[in-house]
């Protein structure tokens, strides 16, 4: 498992090679393709050169060109996807993983490692996940992140007028940036700022989307409080972040416009608890503050149709619980179906990165991205939280399986 995420190097520093492709024919399987509320009984699923061939039937002849990977009965579902992730190095984006994520779009990292990660899982360098890089954050003040490009430093007192804002989505661009994140209100997870004041304008947010939008690349907005999601909205962005506070009337110009809700629930519930990412009296109280508001926004969106998508919004630190399987299970909890979560977790989150159709579903000519679950995610949406297989872009990232021994 380990070699999957080696970045093989000769002693100059020189990316030397790729992983090795090999095709598979996954027996004894359970398929949900992401598209039918039903399982496809007794399946084969056949993988070659890291895309899905084709899905055939039980007990067929399969050709030598295959490695056999018997599956034992238990349920295949499209990799889950993380559209809210600071993911900046490999170990996270290994923990990501293994955790069923094959996919995640990052929301602002230092100095643009999401670049390189996306391009060493393009190369097939690293299993994967595949990743939607942001670069760095659109934020009034950017700090220790104009170290990041040397361009940055002309934005070392700030980021306000229509100039700066421009230059610094030009220059996200420019570094492979394939969606640009900004905000429209203050965070909640810093103790002595209040995550419902308003931070950009909608004017600024519009020459963002605007800037953005000449080069063909959305816009993510975070926005905790309804004025600056309202802002975001009206600008133009491709999706909410958060949306803790939003009205109703928000939530019926995002039906209207289209625009996502990327709630980020779980990272609420990190704030409630020690350890994780988030620690603190103060942060405490406030998750426990902003939970049932959350809940009550995620209701009401879901009752309206607004699209619904899910983020971890963190790190992937060896301390961080917060995960998709964990975010799919509060999604339930508070309304969904099983399948309408996963879905939200697979082909709506595909549909908002713009990779619907390459991703988020076990079908012909779609990319291999496939978690192996032991149970039936339909009548158990905890499934998700243990699997037992990984394959990403046609590799093996995780294989479980057997448990005994011959």
């Amino acid at each position: 498992m380990k070699a999957l995420f080696t970045i093989f190097l000769l002693f100059s520093g020189t990316l030397l090679a790729q992983l090795p492709q090999k095709n598979y024919a996954l027996i004894n399987i359970n398929l949900l393709n992401g598209v039918d509320d039903k399982i496809i009984l007794n399946s084969t699923l056949f993988i070659k050169a890291g895309k899905i061939e084709r899905i055939g039937k039980k007990g067929e002849t399969i050709s030598k060109e295959y490695e056999v990977i018997d599956c034992e009965g238990n349920y295949a579902i499209p990799g889950m996807i993380d559209v809210h992730t600071h993911i900046d190095n490999l170990e996270s984006a290994k923990r990501a993983l293994l955790s069923g994520v094959t996919t995640f779009r990052t929301a602002g990292v230092s100095a643009y490692q999401d670049v390189s990660l996306r391009d060493l899982a393009k190369a097939g360098r690293i299993a994967g996940p595949d990743v939607v890089p942001a670069g760095v954050f659109v934020t009034p003040n950017l700090g220790e992140t104009i170290l990041a490009d040397p361009r940055l430093g002309n934005l070392i007192f700030g980021v306000s007028t229509d100039e700066e804002l421009q230059e610094l989505v030009n220059v996200n661009i420019d570094r492979g940036a394939e969606v640009i994140k900004s905000r429209g209100t203050e965070r909640a997870g810093l103790p002595e700022t209040d995550p419902r004041q308003q931070s950009y304008t909608q004017h600024q947010l519009s020459v963002i989307v605007q800037a953005a939008a000449k080069r063909g690349v959305p816009v993510m907005v975070h926005a905790h409080g309804d004025e600056g999601a309202r802002a975001a909205v009206m600008a133009g962005a491709r999706s909410i972040e958060h949306g803790t506070f939003l009205s109703d009337a928000t939530l019926l110009l995002m039906k209207e416009k289209g625009t996502f809700l990327v709630p980020t629930y779980i990272t609420l519930e990190d704030l409630t608890k020690p350890g994780g990412d988030y620690a603190g009296a103060v942060l405490e109280l406030r998750g426990r503050f902003m939970m049932p508001q959350a809940e009550k926004v995620f209701r009401k969106a879901h009752s309206l149709g607004v699209k619904i998508v899910t983020g971890a919004d963190n790190n992937y630190t060896a301390n961080s619980t917060s995960r998709i399987s964990l975010e799919c299970e509060h999604f339930v909890r508070m309304g969904m179906t099983n399948f309408e979560a996963i879905q939200s977790a697979t082909t709506i989150s595909a549909d908002l990165l713009g990779i619907s159709a390459k991703t988020g579903k076990i079908l012909p000519g779609f990319e291999a991205d496939i978690i192996v679950l032991p149970s039936n995610p339909l009548e158990d949406i905890r499934a998700l939280q243990d699997a037992l297989i990984v394959i990403s872009n046609g590799y093996v990232a995780l294989k479980r399986l057997p448990f005994g021994k011959e």
